[in-house]
Parts: structure tokens; C-alpha cells; sequence
């Protein structure tokens, strides 16, 4: 009997594949990062073929270092960056250029003409969405004009994807063209009610059907991994989205229960079951994941500039020379001394949703240094996420026990002691930090029947630390009311 899952982990800044145990024990994970293009300001791209070579070359690593002999993996399952749009022939291949990366806000003044026709509440209303440059469908159109494509579009000669439809049509048997019902989702082309492309959509963006790939399950066989990869033929059974595969992996299976992922951006997504709920205060209403033909749905606020915050101040600034660092530093100082770091570096997401949002440093003084700086970028990303939490709060009418953590930041525990601080809530952290890749192997489990239900994919999820909050409630008022100011600033800067 096969006993083990792999999970390919498509992110924007790398990818990554784990092998799990069935019981969700970590055997081996490898990573490989790939360049980022910024052909202009507020530009984002990424080289599809890195974005193959990058994965298939950690999936084979991380099996090696597993130890595990491929014919004892029982399935795959995928999870990706979202909103991110390739295109392709479909007999070559071959890609009609960069990938455009969801961070990308080159179709802002698109957006901002669908708004000023009233398209708005439609969109919404068909798709959950607040339309933004952030989603894949005015990525896809502008490529089918910038390059001229629509006639050949309209004959079914070319293939959108998003990742987790690019690696399956290159990676499995036959080239199926697909993606699941969350990275569907994600376009502002697909209806959360009627489960399906909406017409209305397509023809308001002149997109044609014919490009658009088959959506599935997000758990069930999609197909067999092309033996080319590791030697032999796989099962490929689970597929979601990255932030859908984290709240799947953070067993928040029932309504209510919510987590936040810090990886690149920070995503928080609450489970509202099986009935999609408008939000009133700037989140997306979004599926959460669904199984045997049943949609779940979910709230969800996205931050931009969650972990690239960290990356920018190594990348960009240099003023640490790896991630790790940024703890230790903002530890060594009391506290900011009035600074506040917006990292509206590609505009705010919500609660804001401002395109022409900028990054401002704001509060500094003659005594303003490096820890105060790094410190009031690791707050950012806190203070972006209680935004977020308020929100669902508003929006849901009940305050959530606490608030699961999960992703390559959510080790840093300065941060998650200051989340927990700012937001008033416990914050808890798993064993298992890998909780997208982690998601992405149950819902493949449960897509072969290693698992019979999610009763027994939940029980795989294990508690690590809790964070408790400390800070006075005076305190944390007056912290939040400079950091709102501070995001009154950056509003509208490039407008």
C-alpha cells in the first residue's frame, strides 16, 4: 500500500514540494526560488519555464530526500499562487510571454473604466469579487489585446491558466486543460452560484470561452502525473488554491473558523459554509473549496505585502541579510518610537482596495535606526492583518476564539506575540507550518480514499504555541489610530 502524499506548492516567490506521511508528519520538503520581473513601475512578471523547471526540480529533490520510493506516493495534490495568468498554444505549448503576476497592477485603469461603467455591483454579485487589477481576468484580456490574440483565442488555439492549470497541462498525462472551483474563483470571469464561467463576464471583458479551462473538484483524481517526472505514473487528486489549501490544512472546517497564511501577501480566509456571504466592509466573499460537486465558501481580505515586506527590507534596503534577523532586531528596541511602514508598495488591498495606494515611512526622527525601521515593517504586516480580522468581525457579527497562523512568517514569534497583541486574540500556531502544501496533500488523500471523510483529514492537524495577548487595550487603540493614519497618507499617492 502506498503510504505517502506529495504536495507541489506553486508560490509567487518560489516553489516548493513536501512529502507527507498519511498522518501529516513531514518527511522531506525542497525549495527553489526564481526570479521576479519588473518591466515597469507596478509591473509584475514571472518566466513561465521557470516556473516548470523550478517545480519539477523540488518535487524530484524533495523525493530524494525523502527517501521514498515514488511508487509509494498514493497521490499529488497541487496548490499555486493565485490570480497569477499564463497563456499558451495549445499545440506548442510555448507560452505568448510572462506570466503576469497577481501583484501586477498594469490593469488598474481597466478596472477603474469597468467601475466607471457600473459594472461594479455586477461583478461583485456574480463572482464575490471587488474588482482590482489583483484578479486574473483583465490580466487575460489585456494579453489577448496586447499581443493580438483574440481571433486565435476564439478558435481554441490558446490556453489560460493560472499555475495550478499551467503544471497540470505540462506535468500530467494527456495535457489536460483545467483548474479547480477556488482558482476559478479567482478571475472575476466565474459565477460562485451557478459554479461555471458567466457569460455576462466574459462578454463585458471579450473573453472567449474556448480559452478557458475545464474547472473541477478541488478534490478528486484530475489525472495521472506524466511518468517522464519521477519514474512512474501518480495520481494527481487534489488541487486548490494556496490560501483555500491552507484553510483545508488548518482543519477550519466548519463556519467561524479562520486562519491567516504570511507568506508572500497575507491572506486570511473565515470558513461561512455552504452559503456564500456578501461582506460590507471591503473583503471578498470566495469559495473555500469544493468536494463532490458541494461548494464551501469563505471571507477573505488579502495583504499585498506580507513576507515581501521582510524581503524588501533584505532585498531592496539591505538592511538585514536574511529573514531570520528581522526578529531578533525588532526585539532589541522597545518599540518604534512613532514610525509606521505602509507597504502599499503594489497599492492596499482590503479593507482599502486602492491601486494608487504607496509606500510611506512616516513618524521617523533624528533617533529613527535600523531596529525601528525592521520593527515597524514586521507591525505592518500585524497591523494589516487586525484590519482584516475587524472586517470579518463586522461582517460576521461574532468574534472568532483565535486566530490560526500558518506560513514562513508566522515563525517569527515577535510577530505573532504582536498579532496577537494588536488584534486582541489568541494566535495559534501548528506543528506543521507548511499548512498550504499540507492541505493540498489531504485534499488528495481524501481525492483516493486514504481518507474517508474530513472528519479524519482534520485530526491530522496538530497545535504547537499560543500566542496570548499582553498588551493593554488603552495601548492598543493608540497604536492602531497612528498606524490608520498613517494609511490615510499613503491613499491615492500615484493617482
Amino acid at each position: 500500500m502506498a503510504k505517502y502524499l506529495a504536495a507541489l506548492d506553486q508560490g509567487t516567490t518560489s516553489s516548493r514540494a513536501v512529502i507527507f506521511t498519511e498522518d501529516g508528519k513531514m518527511v522531506a520538503s525542497f525549495n527553489q526560488e526564481f526570479p521576479q520581473h519588473y518591466p515597469h513601475p507596478g509591473w509584475v512578471e514571472h518566466d513561465p519555464k521557470d516556473i516548470l523547471d523550478s517545480q519539477v526540480t523540488s518535487l524530484r529533490e524533495a523525493v530524494r530526500l525523502s527517501g521514498v520510493n515514488p511508487a509509494d506516493i498514493a497521490a499529488i495534490g497541487i496548490t499555486n499562487q493565485r490570480e497569477t495568468t499564463f497563456l499558451w498554444d495549445r499545440r506548442t505549448g510555448e507560452c505568448v510571454g510572462n506570466a503576469i503576476v497577481w501583484q501586477c497592477r498594469r490593469t488598474a485603469k481597466m478596472v477603474d473604466e469597468l467601475t466607471a461603467r457600473g459594472c461594479g455591483d455586477m461583478i461583485r454579485e456574480k463572482t464575490g469579487l471587488v474588482p482590482d487589477a489583483y484578479f486574473s481576468g483583465t490580466k487575460l484580456k489585456w494579453m489577448l489585446d496586447y499581443y493580438n490574440l483574440h481571433e486565435r483565442a476564439e478558435k481554441g488555439e490558446l490556453c489560460f491558466g493560472t499555475a495550478d492549470s499551467f503544471l497540470c497541462w505540462n506535468l500530467l498525462e494527456g495535457r489536460p486543460h483545467v483548474t479547480d472551483a477556488t482558482n476559478a474563483g479567482r478571475t472575476m470571469l466565474f459565477n460562485l452560484h451557478t459554479q461555471d464561467w458567466d457569460e455576462e463576464l466574459l462578454k463585458l471583458l471579450d473573453v472567449p470561452r474556448a480559452c478557458l479551462p475545464d474547472v473541477v473538484d478541488s478534490s478528486g483524481i484530475i489525472g495521472m502525473l506524466d511518468p517522464a517526472v519521477l519514474g512512474c505514473r501518480i495520481p494527481v487528486a487534489g488541487m486548490a488554491g494556496d490560501q483555500h489549501a491552507s484553510l483545508f490544512g488548518q482543519a477550519c472546517l466548519k463556519p467561524g473558523d479562520v486562519k491567516n497564511t504570511y507568506g508572500t501577501g497575507c491572506f486570511m480566509l473565515m470558513n461561512t459554509g455552504d452559503q456564500p456571504v456578501r461582506s460590507e466592509n471591503g473583503l471578498l466573499t470566495t469559495m473555500a473549496w469544493r468536494i463532490g460537486g458541494k461548494p464551501t465558501y469563505a471571507l477573505e481580505g488579502s495583504v499585498f505585502m506580507g513576507g515581501a515586506t521582510i524581503q524588501w527590507l533584505r532585498d531592496e534596503l539591505k538592511i538585514i541579510s536574511h529573514a531570520a534577523e528581522s526578529e531578533a532586531l525588532a526585539q532589541s528596541v522597545p518599540g518604534t518610537g512613532g514610525v509606521y511602514l505602509v507597504p502599499a508598495f503594489t497599492g492596499l488591498g482590503a479593507p482599502w482596495w486602492d491601486s494608487y495606494s504607496r509606500g510611506t515611512l512616516i513618524g521617523m526622527t533624528r533617533g529613527t535606526g535600523r531596529p525601528q525601521i525592521v520593527r515597524a515593517a514586521l507591525e505592518a504586516i500585524a497591523y494589516q492583518s487586525a484590519d482584516l480580522m475587524e472586517a470579518m468581525i463586522r461582517d460576521c457579527g461574532h468574534r472568532p476564539e483565535q486566530l490560526q497562523v500558518d506560513g514562513g512568517a508566522s515563525a517569527n514569534a515577535f510577530l505573532m506575540q504582536f498579532q496577537a497583541d494588536i488584534s486582541a486574540m489568541p494566535v495559534v500556531r501548528p506543528r506543521v507550518l507548511e499548512t498550504t502544501a499540507l492541505g493540498a496533500a489531504l485534499l488528495a488523500g481524501l481525492g483516493v480514499g486514504m481518507y474517508t471523510d474530513l472528519t479524519e483529514t482534520a485530526a491530522v492537524w496538530q497545535k504547537d504555541l499560543e500566542f496570548t495577548p499582553k498588551m493593554d487595550e488603552a495601548t492598543r487603540l493608540l497604536e492602531l489610530g497612528g498606524w490608520h493614519r498613517a494609511v490615510e497618507r499613503s491613499l491615492g499617492f500615484a493617482r
